[in-house]
C-alpha cells in the first residue's frame, strides 16, 4: 500500500475519524488524490479539540442569560454623531491626516456567498438595482478612491489606502477575476490584497466529520473571526508592517451605506488612544435581533439578542432610550499593535461558537441525505470576540439611515434587508445630501419637487 495512504489511515484511526475512508475503494484515482490532499492539510487532533471545547462551552452557556452581568456602554468611551456634533470636524481632520500619511488600511470581510439572495456568486458582486447598476464592490472601491483624493487635496501629498479583502475558499477565484475584469475599479491593483479565511469541517453531534459525498468532506468557513488566524497564516500582518500601517478599518461587504475608512471614526479612535473601536447604530426596538455592544463582567463584548431576557432588552434610561441600545454592525477600528497582539497572543484563546445546521451527508450506503432538522454543527469565531482583550475600547454611534443597510435576503413582500431596501437606503441618503447642500429636485415637467412630498 502507498505509504502516504497507510500513514493517513493511521492518523484517521488515532483521531477516531476512520469512517472518512469508508468509500475509498469506490473513488477514482483523482478523487482519492483530492481527498488525500484535503486530509493531509488538516490537523485532526486540533479539530477534535475544537469540537470538544465548543460543545462544552455551548452546553454550559445554553441556558444562562447574561442579564445580571451586563452594563451599558459608559458615556466617557462613547462618541456620537448626534451628541458630539461640535467634535466631528476635528475628528474628521485627524482621520484625514492619518489617511494622507498612508497610515490607514481598509479590511473587507467578503467571504459570504449570495445564497440567501438566490445567487451562487460572492455578495460583493451583487447589483441591487441602482440606476448605475454598480455592485457593492464597485461602490466601496469608488469610496476608497474618493477618500484618497480628499486626503491628497487637503494635505497636498500622494497617499495610499491599501484594501485587504478576505474571501472564503468558495469566493476567492470569482472575486479576484471580477476585480481583474473591472480593472480594479480605478484603484492600483498592487494596493488590493486578497487573502483567504480558513475552513473547518462540519461535524455530527458525536464529533465525527461529515462526508458530503463519498470522497468529499463537508467544509464551512470558520466565521468572520477566522480573520485573525488568516492574518497571521497568510502574511498579511507582515505586509501591513512593511507598508507602515498603524490603523485598520474592518467592515462587512453587505452594508451598502458603509463609510469605508470613515475619517471621523478613525480620528475619534485615534484621539481617544483606542486600540479597538466599534461603530454602532442605536437599537430602537427592544426585540430587534441584533447584538449589542456592552460590558459583561467589566469587559466589552457583543451580547446577542438571544442571550438576554425580554425584560433586560426593554430597560430604558432616564432619557427614554433603550439602556442596551448600542447595536453592533460589524464595523470596527483596530490599531496595528493591538491587531498584532490579537494574532500572536489572543487568537488561540478564542472559543468557537456552535451553529446547529441541517447538513447534507452520505449515509453508510453512500446515498445523499438532506436532513429536515439539524444533524450537526459548524464551528465559527466572530470578529468581535477579541473586544475583551482591548485595553482602551471606544464606541462610536452613528445614524442608521446614514450608515447601515445590510443586504441579506432576497426580495419579498415586506422583506427586510433586501436589494430593494438597500437600494432605497442609498438613494434616500443621496437625496438628503442634495437637499442639505441647498439643491432641489425637478419632475419630468421641470417643476420643482417639494423637499418633503405632500
Amino acid at each position: 500500500m502507498d505509504p502516504i495512504v497507510s500513514g493517513l489511515i493511521q492518523r484517521l484511526a488515532d483521531a477516531g475519524q476512520s469512517h472518512l475512508l469508508q468509500f475509498w475503494g469506490e473513488l477514482s484515482p483523482e478523487e482519492q488524490a483530492t481527498l488525500t490532499l484535503d486530509l493531509q492539510g488538516m490537523d485532526l487532533q486540533e479539530i477534535n479539540g475544537f469540537f470538544k471545547n465548543a460543545m462544552e462551552t455551548s452546553s454550559s452557556s445554553k441556558h444562562e442569560k447574561m442579564d445580571n452581568r451586563m452594563e451599558p456602554v459608559p458615556r466617557e468611551v462613547l462618541g456620537s454623531v448626534t451628541r458630539d456634533r461640535e467634535c466631528l470636524k476635528d475628528w474628521e481632520l485627524t482621520g484625514l491626516d492619518c489617511i494622507s500619511q498612508s497610515k490607514v488600511a481598509v479590511l473587507l470581510l467578503a467571504g459570504g456567498q449570495g445564497t440567501r439572495l438566490g445567487v451562487s456568486y460572492p455578495k460583493g458582486m451583487y447589483d441591487v438595482g441602482l440606476p448605475s447598476h454598480k455592485t457593492l464592490f464597485q461602490i466601496q472601491a469608488e469610496r476608497i478612491l474618493k477618500l484618497k483624493q480628499l486626503a491628497e487635496q487637503k494635505h497636498k501629498i500622494k497617499c495610499c489606502i491599501p484594501w485587504y479583502i478576505m474571501t472564503s475558499g468558495r469566493t476567492m477565484e470569482s472575486t479576484k477575476e471580477f476585480f481583474s475584469r473591472h480593472n480594479y475599479f480605478g484603484l492600483d491593483k498592487n494596493n488590493i490584497i486578497f487573502f483567504q479565511q480558513g475552513m473547518l469541517p462540519a461535524m455530527d453531534y458525536s464529533g465525527k466529520i461529515i462526508l458530503e459525498s463519498k470522497g468529499k468532506l463537508s467544509m464551512a468557513p470558520d466565521g468572520n473571526g477566522g480573520l485573525y488566524r488568516a492574518l497571521g497564516n497568510q502574511g498579511i500582518m507582515n505586509d501591513m508592517e512593511r507598508r507602515g500601517i498603524e490603523f485598520i478599518h474592518v467592515y462587512c461587504v453587505d452594508n451598502i451605506l458603509v463609510k469605508v475608512a470613515d475619517p471621523a471614526f478613525v480620528g475619534f479612535c485615534v484621539q481617544k488612544g483606542a486600540d479597538c473601536g466599534a461603530k454602532v447604530v442605536e437599537k430602537t426596538n427592544p426585540t430587534e435581533a441584533v447584538g449589542v455592544v456592552c460590558k459583561v463582567d467589566g469587559r466589552y463584548q457583543v451580547v446577542e439578542y438571544s442571550e438576554i431576557t425580554l425584560g433586560t432588552a426593554e430597560k430604558r434610561s432616564a432619557d427614554g432610550r433603550l439602556m442596551f441600545n448600542a447595536g453592533n454592525v460589524a464595523n470596527h477600528f483596530f490599531s496595528f499593535s493591538f491587531l498584532k497582539d490579537v494574532v500572536q497572543k489572543y487568537e488561540p484563546k478564542l472559543q468557537h461558537h456552535v451553529a446547529q445546521k441541517k447538513i447534507p451527508f452520505v449515509d453508510a450506503q453512500g446515498q445523499l441525505v438532506k436532513p429536515d432538522k439539524p444533524n450537526g454543527i459548524k464551528m465559527e469565531k466572530f470578529v468581535f470576540d477579541i473586544f475583551q482583550f482591548a485595553k482602551t475600547f471606544v464606541v462610536y454611534e452613528v445614524l442608521r439611515e446614514d450608515e447601515f443597510s445590510p443586504l441579506k435576503n432576497a426580495d419579498s413582500q415586506d422583506g427586510k434587508d433586501t436589494p430593494t431596501t438597500a437600494k432605497h437606503a442609498l438613494m434616500s441618503l443621496h437625496h438628503r445630501w442634495v437637499l442639505n447642500a441647498g439643491g432641489h429636485f425637478i419632475d419630468e415637467n421641470g417643476r420643482r419637487v417639494p423637499a418633503i412630498p405632500r
